[in-house]
Parts: C-alpha cells; structure tokens; sequence
C-alpha cells in the first residue's frame, strides 16, 4: 500500500473546508509578547495541560530524558474545562492543546502567544494544508497537534448490523429506549449539542437561538436513556460491556476496539446526518513560565519519528508529512475506510467560535444535562 500518498490524500480531503479564505498577517500578535528562544533550547520543566490519553507516557519521559528536564501533564474532558483556567492567569502550564475553534477564542483574548517558528524548524514538516487554516490564519498561535472526526461506536452484538447509523440511536426515544442506560454521550457543550443540531438538521456552529433551544430540547430528552455524559471512559465502558452506543472521537475508539477481545464486534462511523471534523492543536499560553522549553517540544514533536509515535499510539490522523512513511499500515488501512463517514465527506462541519454566543452552548449544555 501507498501509505504516504493515502494519508496525503486523506490530509487534503479533511482540510480542504477549513482552509482559510486569506492569510492572516504574521507580524500581528495583539498584545501578547513572543517568546525569544533558540532551537532546542530549554528554560525549565515543562508542564503540559492536554486531553487524557492523547500522548505516550513513554514519549513525554523520552523527551524528558533528551533534554534533562522534567515533564509533567494534566488533563482535561472538554475545551470549556480548560479555557478559564488558562484565562485566569497563573496556572502554570507551559503547553494547552486547544481544538481549533478554541484557537479562536484564546487569540481573541490574548491567552496564548505567537509562536517564535525560528526555534521550531520541524514546522516544515506539516502538510501545506495546515499552514493556513481558518482558526489560525498563518498558524501565528498554534501548531497543529492531530485530527479526526466525532461520531458514534456501537456494539453490533447487542444493537445488530441492520440498525440506521444515524443520531437517532441516542435522539430518537423509540430507539434508544431500546437500550436505556447503556448509552453516553461526551460530557462537551460543543459536541453534545452539535450532535443534536447535526440531527435536526441545522449547523453545529449555529447562532440561531431557537435552533439551539430545539436541541437543547432533544438532549434533555435523551436524558432518561444515558449511563452518563462521559468524555474520559467512554471508549472503555462500551468495549468493558457496560454501555453498547458511545458518542466519541475516532481515535479513542480505534485504539479500545482493537484492545477488545472480539474487535469485530464493534464499528465506528459519522452518521449520516454529519458530524464534527476537528483539528487539535498545541499552544503556549499568555504567562507560560517556562516558553522555551515548550517551543523544544513542539520542535520535537513535529519531527518524523516524534509526529509518527503520537499517531502510532493514540489512532488519530497526523498533520505531520514527515511522519507519514513511519505510520503502521494496519492502522492506515482502518482510517482510510471510506464506510467511517456515511453521509460522506460534505456531511462534516468544523466547530467554530461563535463569538459572544458561545455562552449560549454552555448555558444550553448546562439546563440540558439537568
């Protein structure tokens, strides 16, 4: 198999609705300073504030090793979880890995600094198609970390193989009654109620707040058939056998199927109504305390063997070009499955900030789970 030129494809396939329509100005930084670092330099212990299970253990001691420094991460289950504790100031983290929509949000409030692509030469290696998307234009702020999709993962030796992929499973109470309490969904305002609006026919970035309250509605709904809104374990409790439909991302659930002792049991896919196509990034906050040891990393990461390690154990898409040769083919093979997005690739929509209405999903989000 031509791996290389699959994941390329692949690459461009996935950006091309997020590429921005104009470049952004690389010299306009708001008031945030740029750190002045050198390649490889370091200026203390690293901190790292991330998604759970996004990064190899063994990776970050791996670069704690090279560079005689320390590493430590905590960890997160949704955007909104961690975007006021970096706000806030002070909280002590060297490196966020914001979704791209976030992105947004941060630059607007001038929470994390422009990026000194001097000490990141390995910023090269990316695929053209992430330098210039349209929550970053430029890629000032952030470089691209990985990327996949939001979907549903469904054991088939409970639900069947002749069920309608689509969002009904968890929205439609006649058939998700069928399988009351054995159902999550993300603990995510974005997600949750982009799920919902996906279902109903509407954007998931939508600023129509009737749109929102009609979703808000149909979670609320779906309340009475969940086990939880859980973004950390559900790939878990549905390959463990305590749930059988999961809303999740692609990776997560890649990676617990092919644990599981029948992985034939379970599929993954974007139902037909569409779904979320993301970007997660990694950004250095406004007051990181130590920002040239962050530059290093991200460096380090975006080389071949670093960027092909992170895709190789977490199952999630690389941005990384260099890294592409280096990627297992079996896990290519499952990507590129064309059945993973069945409304086909139209059907996905990046989040994006909506600006002062965000705190409308957060509110919805809030009366919805009760």
């Amino acid at each position: 198999m031509r791996t290389k030129h699959i994941w390329r494809l692949l690459a461009v396939v996935a950006t091309f609705t997020l590429v921005a329509a104009a470049c952004g100005d690389d010299d306009d930084s708001g008031g945030v300073a740029q750190a002045s670092c050198a390649v490889d330099e370091t200026d203390g212990d690293l901190a790292i504030f991330n998604w759970a299970e996004y990064i190899d253990q063994e990776e970050l001691e791996a670069f704690g090793d090279e560079f005689g420094v320390s590493v430590t991460m905590d960890t997160y289950d949704s955007n909104e979880a961690m975007q006021p504790i970096i706000s806030a100031g002070n909280s002590g983290f060297d490196l966020i890995v914001p979704s791209d929509y976030m992105v947004t949000v941060l630059i607007g409030a001038e929470k994390i600094m422009p990026l000194n692509k001097d000490a990141i030469p390995n910023f090269s290696n990316l695929l053209d198609e992430f330098g210039d998307l349209a929550y970053d234009p430029g890629a000032v702020y952030s470089a691209p970390y990985q990327w996949g999709t939001t979907g549903l993962a469904v054991n088939t030796a409970v639900v069947g193989d002749d069920f309608d992929p689509s969002w009904s499973l968890v929205f439609d109470p006649d058939i998700a009654g069928q399988f009351s309490g054995q159902i999550t969904l993300l603990n995510d305002p974005r997600e949750v109620m982009g799920a919902a609006l996906k279902y109903l026919g509407y954007s998931n970035s939508t600023t129509n707040i009737d749109e929102l309250d009609e979703a808000q509605e149909l979670v609320s709904a779906a309340r009475d058939n969940l086990a939880a809104f859980d973004t950390d374990q559900a790939d878990e409790l549905l390959v463990g056998g305590e749930t059988v439909i999961a809303h999740g991302y692609s990776g997560d659930m890649f990676v617990q199927f092919f644990e599981a002792d029948e992985p034939a049991d379970f599929v993954y896919f974007v139902p037909k109504e569409g779904g979320v196509r993301w970007v997660d990034t990694i950004a250095i906050p406004f007051d990181a305390p130590h920002p040239c040891t962050a530059h290093t990393f991200i460096n380090w990461l975006l080389s071949a063997e670093h960027g092909a390690a992170l895709t190789n154990w977490n199952y999630y898409s690389t941005p990384n070009e260099a890294a592409l040769d280096l990627l297992d083919e079996e896990l290519v093979e499952f990507l590129t499955n064309p059945e993973l997005v069945v409304g086909g690739q139209d059907s996905l929509e990046q989040l994006v900030d909506t600006g002062d209405f965000e705190t409308n999903y957060s509110d919805a989000f809030i009366e919805a789970k009760g």
